[in-house]
């Protein structure tokens, strides 16, 4: 998934030229043009059961508000489209002329080619929103998030969607980038799902860069956040800022976890359901959320 970068002669432009580019692992931000073909959405869907929304957020009579979700990192858009065909129980071909009032997602990427390739293919228009973002420029991410929250009367997000972009960032913008990135998702959602790389990942994708003969990433020798990135995502979220890991809904086939979290304020006023709150009894916590 396409994080931030550097949008220079070096970046996203060049990377739409250059047909190394096309290389998987070799994207020096994550802007691979046919990403879902080696990582497809199914292998996410099927470890997020389609209630979850629904649970986390459940209908209330007196408020009829739509969730909003944020998807950074997009790509194409073919994962944002099939998360929120799963989250509504959408099949294949299926509209719902009431689904956009249910949920409405903004989704960024870094890269205005895959942004516009998604607009163009997305079967939801009204429900989803595609912007092209440097997420990690705060000027210009304040401004269009805030553009798009406004629109509900809202100041934050209900739900994150982080799916494979933290390496990218991490890569690019190095320790404090990493930190910086999660402190801004954390204080835009109440809920967040990563799905962090590991770091056979950042190897992988460094030296498929030397391979192909470009420049390494900037900050990789110099990274002291390392090791188990599952782990340290976690550690930076929950003794950083201010969130709370819900649960792992397992591994991907390519062995990375899905982790939900939420914001320790949201908890105050909305808690967690006793069998996520339970230390020490993931399964139970899992079995929850399948059933």
């Amino acid at each position: 998934m396409a994080a931030s970068g550097r949008q220079a002669a070096g970046g996203v432009e060049e990377a739409a030229e250059d047909p190394r580019i096309l290389e998987p692992g070799a994207a020096p931000f994550g802007n691979f043009p046919h990403y879902s073909r080696f990582h497809p959405p199914e292998q996410r869907l099927r470890l997020l059961p389609p209630e979850l929304l629904r649970r986390l957020f459940p209908p209330s009579s007196s408020e009829t508000r739509p969730i909003l979700g944020l998807d950074v990192g997009c790509n194409s858009g073919d994962l944002s489209v099939a998360l929120y065909k799963h989250f509504l129980s959408l099949r294949d071909g299926e509209t719902c002329s009431d689904a956009s009032r249910e949920l409405h997602l903004l989704c960024c990427d870094i890269d205005p080619v895959l942004v516009e390739r998604a607009e163009k293919e997305c079967p939801f228009p009204d429900a989803l929103t595609f912007i092209t973002l440097d997420f990690m420029n705060q000027r210009t991410r304040k401004v269009l998030l805030n553009s798009f929250l406004s629109q509900f009367g809202r100041s934050v997000f209900d739900i994150g969607f982080c799916m494979s972009v933290t390496m990218w960032i991490h890569l690019n913008h190095g320790d404090h980038g990493l930190w910086e990135f999660l402190a801004h998702l954390s204080s835009l959602c109440r809920y967040l799902l990563v799905e962090p790389q590991p770091w056979k990942c950042y190897r992988a994708a460094a030296r498929r860069l030397r391979k192909l003969g470009l420049h390494d990433f900037d900050h990789f020798r110099s990274l002291a956040i390392r090791g188990d990135m599952a782990n340290q995502i976690v550690q930076i979220l929950t003794q950083d800022h201010g969130m709370e890991l819900v649960c792992c809904f397992g591994n991907t086939s390519w062995d990375r976890s899905l982790l939900l979290f939420r914001a320790k304020q949201t908890t105050e006023t909305h808690p967690i359901p006793e069998l996520l709150t339970e230390e020490g009894k993931e399964r139970n916590r899992l079995r929850f959320w399948r059933q």
